[in-house]
């Protein structure tokens, strides 16, 4: 897994540049439309899920739990579809769609990253991930009744720290693999 990890490192870059592009997007246009909301969430969600969708194909062969990966992108593909058939959500549902994805992508990233720990240095990074996803998820489950603007900051502050914290995780993994091809 972990030789998957490091060969496709850019991946969690893409992911992460994704993130912090989205989160930008967010805090640049606090004012933004539900529709407006519901289609960027839905477009970075839907890539997230397409993203880990290769992750988990591509270590099928290699990996005995490749399916967790899988499973993380199957499901952000679905919360996506599921963005994308109702538009016209209410806030307070969409807030609890992104909170079931946070949820879920933070539980499988500590997964992950407790998978990997023999294998990877500071694998804190995919837990703190993990941990800040959850934490997020949490926020937006016990405050549900606040106002869009607030959801977007919100928003918008996860996926810009959530894509920072992927972008180290790519280098680091980068790094492994250059030292891997090095003792080849």
């Amino acid at each position: 897994m972990f030789a998957i990890f490091t060969r496709n490192w850019w991946i969690f870059l893409l992911r992460g540049m994704l993130a912090v592009l989205f989160g930008i997007l967010a805090l640049i246009w606090p004012e933004i439309t539900l529709i407006t909301l519901v289609i960027l969430f839905g477009v970075f969600v839907l890539m997230e899920g397409l993203l880990n969708l290769i992750i988990g194909i591509a270590s099928s062969e290699a990996n005995r739990r490749w399916w967790v990966t899988l499973i993380e992108g199957v499901l952000g593909i679905a919360i996506a579809i599921l963005t994308f058939i109702w538009p016209d959500l209410t806030a307070v549902v969409l807030l609890y769609f992104i909170a079931a994805w946070a949820l879920i992508t933070g539980v499988l990233e500590i997964i992950a990253a407790i998978r990997v720990r023999r294998m990877i240095e500071n694998e804190w990074l995919m837990i703190l991930n993990g941990v800040v996803s959850i934490i997020f998820a949490l926020l937006l489950f016990i405050f549900p009744g606040e106002s869009a603007i607030s959801l977007v900051w919100l928003i918008g502050l996860f996926a810009i720290l959530a894509g920072f914290l992927l972008i180290i995780l790519s280098f680091r993994l980068r790094k492994f693999r250059n030292e891997e091809a090095r003792m080849v």
